[in-house]
C-alpha cells in the first residue's frame, strides 16, 4: 500500500486529527467519509477538548476496529501503534504532545496524524 500520510495531514487542515485519519482509511474500514467524519467528531484536541490520547491515535484504534473486525487483533496492533508512537513522539497524550504544560511542543498536530497514519499502515494487511 502507497502511504496516505501525506492525504491524512493535509487533511487536519480542515478537521480535527482523528477525522483526519478515519477520513483518510474509510474507504478501508468500509464506511463512507460522511460515516467517518461523524465518527471522528467528538476527540477534537484529546477526546472532547480535554487533551486525553492524542486524536491521530483515537482516530487509527477506530481504523484498526472496522478492519481488523476482532477485538483481539485490533488491540494487539493498537498496542504496537501506541509504543511506536511513544517512541517516536516521546508522547501519547495530546496536552503533552502540545507542550500545554511545559511550553515545549513535541509534534505538531500534522505531525501526529502523519506518524499515526504510518504505525497504522503497518497494519493494515
Amino acid at each position: 500500500m502507497e502511504t496516505r500520510k501525506h492525504i491524512a495531514a493535509e487533511r487536519k487542515k480542515v478537521c480535527n486529527c482523528a477525522q483526519a485519519v478515519i477520513t483518510t482509511y474509510a474507504d478501508l474500514a468500509g464506511i463512507s467519509e460522511e460515516e467517518a467524519m461523524n465518527l471522528g467528531n467528538a476527540f477534537g484536541s484529546g477526546l472532547g477538548n480535554m487533551e486525553g490520547t492524542c486524536g491521530a491515535l483515537t482516530g487509527t484504534a477506530i481504523v484498526l476496529g472496522l478492519v481488523k473486525r476482532d477485538k483481539v487483533q485490533a488491540t494487539l496492533a493498537m498496542r504496537k501503534v501506541m509504543n511506536g508512537f511513544q517512541a517516536i513522539n516521546g508522547a501519547t497524550q495530546c496536552r503533552l504532545l502540545k507542550g500545554v504544560d511545559t511550553g515545549k511542543v513535541l509534534r505538531s498536530c500534522e505531525g501526529c496524524v502523519a506518524d499515526a497514519c504510518e504505525l497504522l499502515e503497518q497494519h493494515l494487511d
